[in-house]
Formats: structure tokens, C-alpha cells, sequence
């Protein structure tokens, strides 16, 4: 056998000069991971005793060296795919060139997969990637499952769902109110149609337009004030009627003004987050044990917003419970709460009274510059039993 050319002499380039390059694939051997240039070097290369070594290792376990191949061709593969290209729909084998850039790549024909074709559709069959056929070729598509991503679609499906609740919630108020409108206005009269029918179908129809200067329309709407000008009972009955609606229309708008700033206030304080330090919860997940079910406690810590720190009542115990598995517990009338979500979040408040048909309750804020108020129609979920130490 030749000596290899030593490295710097014209012929150790002549043979890098030849070998750059992409050669033909069937002229590759997997096993030894030598290229030849020709089908004689080929020849020679599979009657070395290299190559006799390496295939008889091969048909001891030809299995495991196939799919460490078609493992390794697959990763390349999709690393290329997820870094340069994304998510894109692309065409597969302009990834596919992408991929054999590199001289030292997986080869195709050492894998399990014969053309790009069949391991295009186990891309799809295994659900890596969004798999097309088209006139053009196969277009593939990348599917991302990263966890940064998939916690980022989360994210957004629970801002999603916030925010649909807040406009169901808006809704549901508006046409509460319409209905207590309409009740307080009464029935509605409806209008009668009756058929137009003329006296006199053989006379024409004839139109009297007076056209009239701004002077005249002036003195005539001073006759008018002058020759209608009402008695002293009736200035004053009107008058006070005019009191009694502006009086009316002032507390309208006054209810209205309040309504427009607990509903900004609702969308500002509404959260999918609602544990606070110092409040009495109930600890309602079954996997924890029996001796947990059911049992209160009260939260100590809060940790990242959603997970809590419960010291329990009875026992002392101290225990790591997200909020999911927790729920808001309800004392007797008279007793202080804590407003844990919506308008009044984080206000101390007095439990007045409670509507069990309607899961809400009345408060009254109980410190603070809102304190003497009085809120109705609070649900469960945003009040909380205070402890009292």
C-alpha cells in the first residue's frame, strides 16, 4: 500500500483539491466513514482488511449500528430544521442540502430509511413535523415543543380566558341592569297600525309648503311665550317636577360614574393569582392523604404567586400546596374578611351578609379611604376568612 503524502507537499493538496467537495453516495462506506472517489477506489476500499474488520462487527449486531445511524441522520436532520429555518413551512430537500453541506455527515444509505421521502413521512407519522405533499415536492414544517414555548402558549391561553371571563362578566352586569331598567319603567306600550284610508279618493293630494323668513319665526315664537304664559301653580308644579328629574338624573349619572369605576377597577385587580399571607384556606386535594382532606389552614408563605406555604390548624403541620388544591373559606356574619380578588383586592372588610342562591355575599370595607362602603353581590371566590391570632 501507498504512503499517505506528507502534509504541505503539491500532492497532499492535489488529493484535498479532489476530495472537497460532495462525492457520490454510493461510493461512501458508513462503517469505516471513508469516501472514495470512483467505483475502483470503492472496489479496493471493500476488499481491505479494514473494511473486513468493521463488517464483521456489523453482522454481530447489524440492529444497533442501523438505528444509531438513523438516530443520528434524524437529529442532524432537525437541528438544521429547528435552527435555520424555525417553524417555516420549507421544502425537505432543501433542508436535506442544507444538511449533507458537511463532509462528516450521516449518510442516507447507512440508515434505515432508503430515499428522503420515506423519512419525511416518519417525520409525520411520529409527529415531529407538519408533513405536505405538493406539486413541487414534500414541504415539511417544524412543530416547536420546547418547554419555553409551550409555557408561553399557556400564558397566553390563560390571558385569553381572563379576558373572555371579564367581558362575560361585563355583559352578564349590562344586561342585569337593562332588565332592572325596563322593570322600573313598566310595561311598554305598543303602538297600534292601523290602514291609511283616504275620504276622497277622486280629490288629489296637495302639499301646503310655507316658506318663512328668520324675522317672522322670531315674533312668532315671542306671541307664542306671551299668549301661553302659564299661571303661578303651574310655574311651581313645574318647577318642582324639574327638581325631582334633575335631582334623578343626577343620582343616575352619579350610579353610573361608580359602575364605570368598579369595572376598571375589576379589570385592573381581576387575577388568575389570589393567595395573600394571613388568611384561613381549606386544603381540598385527596392525593395528600385523608388526614389533609378537607382540613384548614393558614398561609404562611406565598411563593411565585400560585403556591403557598399552609400551616395547618389542628395539627401544625406545615404544608406546600398550589392553589388549585386550595379554596376560600367563609366565616360567620359579623366576622372580618379579606377581599383576595376583583375591584377591592387587598381591602379588610366586615361580612354583612350572605345569598346562598347566588354564591355572593354583602360586605362593608372596614379600613382604608374606602372604609364605611358597602359592596354587594361579591362572590365566594374573592373573599376570604381573615385569622385572627
Amino acid at each position: 500500500m501507498g504512503k499517505k503524502a506528507e502534509v504541505g507537499t503539491p500532492k497532499y493538496l492535489a488529493n484535498k483539491m479532489k476530495a472537497k467537495g460532495l462525492q457520490k453516495l454510493r461510493w461512501y462506506c458508513q462503517m469505516c466513514q471513508k469516501q472514495c472517489r470512483d467505483e475502483n477506489g470503492f472496489k479496493c476500499h471493500t476488499m481491505s482488511e479494514s473494511h473486513q474488520r468493521q463488517l464483521l462487527l456489523f453482522a454481530d449486531n447489524s440492529k444497533r449500528y442501523i438505528d444509531d445511524f438513523s438516530l443520528d441522520f434524524a437529529k442532524g436532520y432537525m437541528e438544521i430544521l429547528r435552527r435555520q429555518f424555525g417553524t417555516k413551512r420549507v421544502n425537505a430537500n432543501k433542508v436535506y442540502q442544507e444538511y449533507i453541506r458537511d463532509r462528516d455527515h450521516i449518510h442516507m444509505n447507512g440508515t434505515r430509511w432508503v430515499t428522503l421521502t420515506g423519512f419525511v413521512k416518519w417525520l409525520g407519522a411520529t409527529g415531529q413535523c407538519v408533513v405536505d405533499e405538493t406539486e413541487k415536492g414534500w414541504f415539511i414544517t417544524y412543530i416547536d415543543r420546547s418547554p419555553e414555548t409551550v409555557a408561553n402558549e399557556e400564558k397566553k391561553k390563560k390571558k385569553m380566558k381572563m379576558d373572555k371571563n371579564d367581558e362575560e362578566k361585563q355583559m352578564e352586569f349590562i344586561e342585569k341592569q337593562a332588565k332592572l331598567v325596563s322593570e322600573m319603567a313598566g310595561p311598554s306600550e305598543e303602538p297600534v297600525y292601523t290602514e291609511l284610508v283616504r275620504e276622497n279618493e277622486e280629490e288629489p293630494l296637495k302639499l301646503d309648503i310655507k316658506i318663512k323668513t328668520e324675522k317672522p319665526m322670531i315674533n312668532s315664537v315671542k306671541i307664542l311665550q306671551l299668549s301661553k304664559r302659564p299661571s303661578d301653580s303651574q310655574q311651581t308644579t313645574s318647577s318642582d317636577s324639574k327638581k325631582i328629574k334633575t335631582e334623578k338624573s343626577k343620582k343616575t349619572a352619579l350610579d353610573e360614574i361608580r359602575e364605570q369605576e368598579e369595572l376598571k377597577k375589576e379589570k385592573m385587580n381581576r387575577k388568575d393569582y389570589w393567595l395573600t399571607d394571613g388568611i384561613v384556606v381549606k386544603v381540598m386535594n385527596k392525593s395528600l392523604g385523608e388526614e389533609y382532606y378537607k382540613q384548614k389552614g393558614v398561609i404562611r408563605e406565598v411563593i411565585d404567586k400560585y403556591v403557598a406555604i399552609v400551616k395547618l390548624l389542628d395539627s401544625g403541620k406545615k404544608l406546600k400546596i398550589d392553589q388549585e388544591h386550595l379554596e376560600t373559606v367563609i366565616p360567620a356574619i359579623g366576622k372580618l374578611v379579606k377581599v383576595v380578588n376583583g375591584a377591592y383586592r387587598g381591602e379588610t372588610a366586615t361580612l354583612l351578609s350572605i345569598h346562598e342562591k347566588n354564591f355572593c355575599a354583602e360586605i362593608e370595607i372596614a379600613s382604608g379611604l374606602l372604609k364605611g362602603r358597602k359592596v354587594s353581590g361579591v362572590e365566594y371566590e374573592d373573599i376570604c376568612k381573615l385569622h385572627e391570632h
